[in-house]
C-alpha cells in the first residue's frame, strides 16, 4: 500500500469541505429547535441534503485523486461503499417508513418482514431516547461543539441563548469561549 501524504491543495479542498458540512450539520440542528418551527422541513432537508452532496464532493475529490495515481476500480468502489449507497430522487423507502411508524408509535405494517419489524424497532429506539430524563452526553457535546463553532464564526454568541435548552447554550458558550481568538500579547 501507499505510503504518501495527501497533495497539500487536495487537503485544503478536503478541510474546506468538511468545514462546509460541518456548518450544514449545525443548520440542521439549528431548525429543529422550537423557535423556528415553521420552517424545519424544508430547512433540515436542504441543509442535510447540503452536507450530504458537499461530502460526496470531498469523497470524488479524493477518488479522482487515487484513480489519477493508479488506484484500479475494484479498490476504488470497495473504498467508495457504492454497495451502500441510494439514491435520494426515490425518496424515503418502506424501510424509513417503517422506522417513522416506529419512533411514532404506529403500528407497523402486517408484512412480516424481519427488516421492517428491525427498522420499526429502530425507530422505537430513537423514540425512547427522546424520552430519557437525560440525553446522551456524546450526542449533547457534538450539539454543543457544533452550536459553539457556528456562534463563534458568526461573532454571535449571545443568539445561543435565544434557541438552546439551557444546558446545551452553557456548554455551546463554553466552547465558543475556548475558540476565541488570542490577541498578541503587549510589551
Amino acid at each position: 500500500m501507499e505510503d504518501t501524504q495527501m497533495p497539500e491543495p487536495l487537503r485544503q479542498a478536503v478541510h474546506q469541505l468538511v468545514s462546509e458540512v460541518v456548518m450544514n450539520c449545525q443548520e440542521v440542528l439549528r431548525y429543529t429547535e422550537p423557535d423556528i418551527a415553521r420552517d424545519w422541513k424544508r430547512m433540515t432537508l436542504i441543509r442535510a441534503t447540503d452536507a450530504s452532496d458537499t461530502m460526496d464532493m470531498a469523497s470524488m475529490l479524493i477518488a479522482a485523486y487515487c484513480q489519477r495515481t493508479g488506484m484500479g476500480m475494484d479498490t476504488l468502489t470497495s473504498y467508495l461503499q457504492t454497495r451502500q449507497q441510494r439514491s435520494r430522487a426515490a425518496g424515503p423507502r418502506d424501510a424509513d417508513r417503517h422506522e417513522v411508524a416506529g419512533m411514532l408509535g404506529t403500528p407497523l405494517p402486517p408484512e412480516g418482514d424481519q427488516n421492517a419489524q428491525m427498522r420499526f424497532s429502530l425507530g422505537q429506539g430513537y423514540a425512547e431516547d427522546g424520552l430519557r430524563a437525560e440525553a446522551d452526553e456524546q450526542r449533547l457535546f457534538t450539539e454543543a461543539c457544533l452550536h459553539g463553532l457556528r456562534a463563534r464564526l458568526c461573532d454571535d454568541v449571545d443568539a445561543l441563548e435565544g434557541y438552546l435548552p439551557s444546558h446545551v447554550a452553557e456548554l455551546a458558550r463554553k466552547v465558543a469561549g475556548v475558540l476565541e481568538v488570542p490577541q498578541p500579547a503587549t510589551t
